[in-house]
């Protein structure tokens, strides 16, 4: 049995769940509403409060989508009541983030500054060196902080470029001189 796809999902005060036929799940809460079309194989319940998530027997694709359509129902329970954050940095000289309105603005060390419309239910916010993307869709926020990032990847010599808050850059040790 799957330890995640087995665990009950807890459905908070204030979000409502619902589950169409084919299985397409609505999640509303207090910052927005998620839909998703999961598998048809998996039997959702929800029982006082609580979410289940079944399947049908053990063929090896149903083992996989156990746990992935758990997870897939938790993150939109989380992105509707707390939302999702990803904080990148930006490191190097003359290299700075703006915002103009919904569009992000880099100057990234390119002869044209690099030009970023927010994606609809994304926010984008700029303190001093960070950038922080902030929305309710895990995904979304995700795949636009790592096309951010793909703007200008940090380089391992020097360490400039956008890179997530978290992440270490390994360096290199750059030429020596002629001996």
């Amino acid at each position: 049995m799957s330890r995640i796809g087995k665990m009950p999902i807890a459905i908070p005060a204030g979000v409502t769940v619902d589950i169409a036929e084919n299985n397409k799940v609505t999640v509303k809460g207090p910052k927005g509403e998620l839909s998703r079309q999961l598998a048809p194989e998996m039997e959702l319940k929800i029982d006082n409060g609580e979410l289940t998530v079944n399947r049908p027997n053990d063929l090896k694709r149903n083992k996989s989508l156990h746990g992935l359509t758990r997870t897939l129902i938790h993150n939109m329970v989380i992105g509707v009541t707390d939302g999702y954050k990803k904080t990148l940095e930006v490191n190097g000289v003359g290299y700075r983030a703006s915002k103009q309105g919904k569009k992000l603005v880099l100057n990234l060390g390119y002869s044209h500054p690099v030009e970023m419309e927010d994606p609809e239910g994304l926010t984008t916010e700029v303190q001093d060196n960070k950038i922080i993307v902030s929305g309710i869709d895990k995904e979304k926020v995700g795949q636009y902080a790592a096309e951010i990032r793909e703007k200008r990847a940090p380089e391992p010599y020097k360490g400039k470029g956008i890179k997530y808050d978290y992440e270490v850059i390994r360096r290199k040790v750059g030429k020596t001189g002629k001996k």
